[in-house]
């Protein structure tokens, strides 16, 4: 969320995170100190923007908070709910022994690990991608510990790790480790080996390690699955002038090994 909390005749906030580019998570409870904030924000819908007037007894009561906040005063605060994820079911899953959490309905497994993917994409969003990757893991470890169940229900497992296994692909690749995310986007194709985004994402991940045979693998099987996909098809046109600007280097190089005269200077003929 955004916050600026104002005082009575006063322009300019006492408090404000709106300064930040990316504000942090805050967990209800625990980061929110004010109780008048905590109950707002529980009657706010994402993405609305709401004032409250908060009397001393929902904000810094009687005392006050000296030297900004005299005693016994109401404030204004401008709250901007900008995203939520409920965690309460998730909090009471980690708080589980292991015995305990395999004992857990898959249902509420999945909803474990969707959270816990939910709050990768966030944290991915303020790019924050080493902590995405772990919340990613996280939630990958869930799922892999629930492989044995029966085959009614194996594809609700499959579904939810093939998209925490493209999560990982993409911050790998975010993180410069083409190797790392070419692993998860194999991983992923073991799943589905026809998924667009995972052929995508191996097909980046080749490119920067300057694997071109491969690249251009994946990404034709990419563009077979989805032909009119424009990161698709400027994937393949990088491909086609990386691969050009190699073999002119590989050309130029071997002209200078192999041209005539004794300084190894390369001749104006090549060889």
């Amino acid at each position: 969320m955004k916050y600026s909390g104002y005082l009575e005749h006063m322009d300019k906030p006492f408090d404000s995170n709106y300064f930040r580019k990316t504000p942090r998570l805050m967990k209800l409870g625990e980061d929110i100190t004010l109780w008048g904030m905590e109950l707002g924000l529980l009657t706010m819908r994402r993405g609305e923007l709401a004032r409250f007037l908060f009397k001393p007894t929902y904000a810094y009561g009687v005392l006050g908070c000296p030297p900004l906040i005299p005693p016994n005063t109401t404030v204004l605060f401008e709250i901007e709910l900008l995203d939520f994820l409920d965690s309460a079911e998730a909090d009471m899953f980690f708080a589980l022994t292991a015995e305990q959490q395999d004992k857990f309905p898959l249902q509420k497994v999945l909803k474990v690990a969707t959270t816990e993917r939910e709050f990768g994409n966030c944290l991915f969003r303020q790019n924050r991608f080493y902590d995405a990757k772990a919340r990613y893991k996280r939630a990958l470890l869930l799922l892999r510990r629930r492989q044995s169940v029966p085959l009614e229900e194996r594809h609700l497992v499959e579904a939810d790790k093939l998209l925490v296994l493209l999560n990982l692909s993409f911050t790998y690749l975010k993180l410069g480790q083409p190797p790392q995310a070419l692993r998860y986007g194999e991983q992923a194709l073991s799943i589905n080996q026809k998924n667009a985004k995972a052929l995508f994402r191996c097909g980046q991940a080749c490119l920067l390690m300057t694997e071109y045979e491969k690249a251009r693998d994946f990404l034709v099987r990419a563009q077979r699955e989805q032909p009119f996909n424009h990161d698709i098809n400027n994937e393949l046109k990088k491909l086609a002038r990386d691969y050009r600007v190699y073999t002119d280097k590989e050309r130029e190089m071997c002209q200078r090994m192999f041209s005539p005269g004794d300084d190894g200077a390369a001749g104006e003929d090549g060889w």
